[in-house]
C-alpha cells in the first residue's frame, strides 16, 4: 500500500511543469559544473597575459579576465563551489531541522516551549552577521560559509516539521501505533516523518538557493570564499572593476546564478503546488 502512494506521488511529481523544467535546469548546471572544469584544457588559477581581457571566442566561449584566466572555466568551477555551499547546507539544515521539530513537536508542553523559545533566541540574530562573525574567525572558506549558515538556518525547517507533528501525532494511526506497543523512535521515523514529507521537502528546497545567495552576497562584498577558490559571487566581484569597459565579464557568472537559483525555485514552486 505505501509503494503504491509512492508510486502514485513520484508520477504525480514528474507531470508537474515547474518540477520538470526546474530539474532539468539543475541537472544541466550540474554537469556543466563536474565536467567543464575537469575535461577543459585551461585550468580556472591558470594565467596568460597575452591574452588579457579577450571577448568571447571558439578558444574562449565566455573571453578571458584581467589576469588572461579563461572565464568559463572559472564560472562553472565557482558554480561547483556554490552547489557544493548549497547542497551541504541544505543537508545539514535538514537533518538538524528535522530532529530538532520532530522532537520538539512529539514532546509537546514543557520541552517544546523550551526548545522552541531557545531556537526564537538563536533565530533573533541575523544569519549574515553570523556567517560574518565566524569567517572573521575561522577565515574565509567554504567551511566557514557553510558552518555561519548552519547556525540558524535549520530553524524553519524545525518550525514546519514541529507543526506538522503536533498536527499528526493525535491522529488514529498514531494512537493504533502506540497501542500496538510502538517506541517514540519508531512512530516518529515509521509514521509521524512519512506523512510530513511534503512540507518537509519544500521547505528543504528553498535551503538550496537561499544558502547559494547567501554565499554568493558574501562572496561579492568581500568577505567570502578566498582566492583562489572561486565561486560564483567571487567572480562576480573581480569583474566590477571591469563592468564598464568588459561587462560581460560580470553577465556570464550573474547569468549563471540566477539560472541556478531559478532552477531550484522551480522545483520548490512545483512541489509546493503538489502539497496545496
Amino acid at each position: 500500500m505505501e509503494r503504491l502512494k509512492e508510486r502514485q506521488r513520484w508520477k504525480k511529481y514528474v507531470k508537474n511543469r515547474w518540477i520538470v523544467a526546474g530539474s532539468i535546469l539543475f541537472l544541466l548546471l550540474v554537469l556543466f559544473a563536474i565536467f567543464v572544469p575537469v575535461l577543459s584544457p585551461y585550468s580556472y588559477t591558470e594565467q596568460n597575459v597575452s591574452v588579457q581581457n579577450q571577448s568571447a571566442s571558439l578558444a574562449h566561449l565566455f573571453g578571458t579576465d584581467k589576469f588572461g584566466r579563461d572565464i568559463f572555466v572559472r564560472v562553472w568551477y565557482g558554480t561547483r563551489i556554490s552547489l557544493i555551499v548549497g547542497m551541504v547546507s541544505m543537508l545539514i539544515n535538514g537533518a538538524l531541522g528535522i530532529i530538532y521539530g520532530a522532537v520538539a513537536g512529539y514532546a509537546g508542553r514543557n520541552v517544546d516551549i523550551l526548545m522552541m523559545r531557545a531556537a526564537d533566541i538563536l533565530d533573533a540574530i541575523p544569519s549574515l552577521l553570523y556567517v560574518i562573525l565566524i569567517m572573521l574567525v575561522m577565515g574565509a572558506g567554504v567551511k566557514s560559509v557553510i558552518f555561519g549558515i548552519c547556525i540558524s538556518g535549520w530553524i524553519e525547517t524545525a518550525r514546519i516539521v514541529r507543526g506538522e507533528v503536533m498536527r499528526l501525532r493525535n491522529q488514529e494511526f498514531i494512537l493504533a501505533a502506540k497501542l500496538a506497543g510502538a517506541g517514540t523512535f519508531h512512530i516518529l521515523t515509521r509514521h509521524l516523518l512519512p506523512n510530513a514529507m511534503g512540507p518537509i521537502l519544500v521547505s528543504l528546497t528553498f535551503l538550496v538557493p537561499k544558502a547559494i545567495f547567501t554565499e554568493a552576497f558574501l562572496s561579492f562584498v568581500g568577505v567570502g570564499i578566498a582566492a583562489p577558490a572561486a565561486s560564483l559571487g567571487t567572480l562576480i566581484q573581480d569583474a566590477r572593476s571591469q563592468m564598464q569597459v568588459y561587462p560581460g565579464q560580470m553577465l556570464y557568472p550573474m547569468a549563471v546564478l540566477c539560472i541556478l537559483i531559478l532552477s531550484v525555485h522551480l522545483i520548490g514552486t512545483g512541489l509546493e503546488q503538489e502539497e496545496v
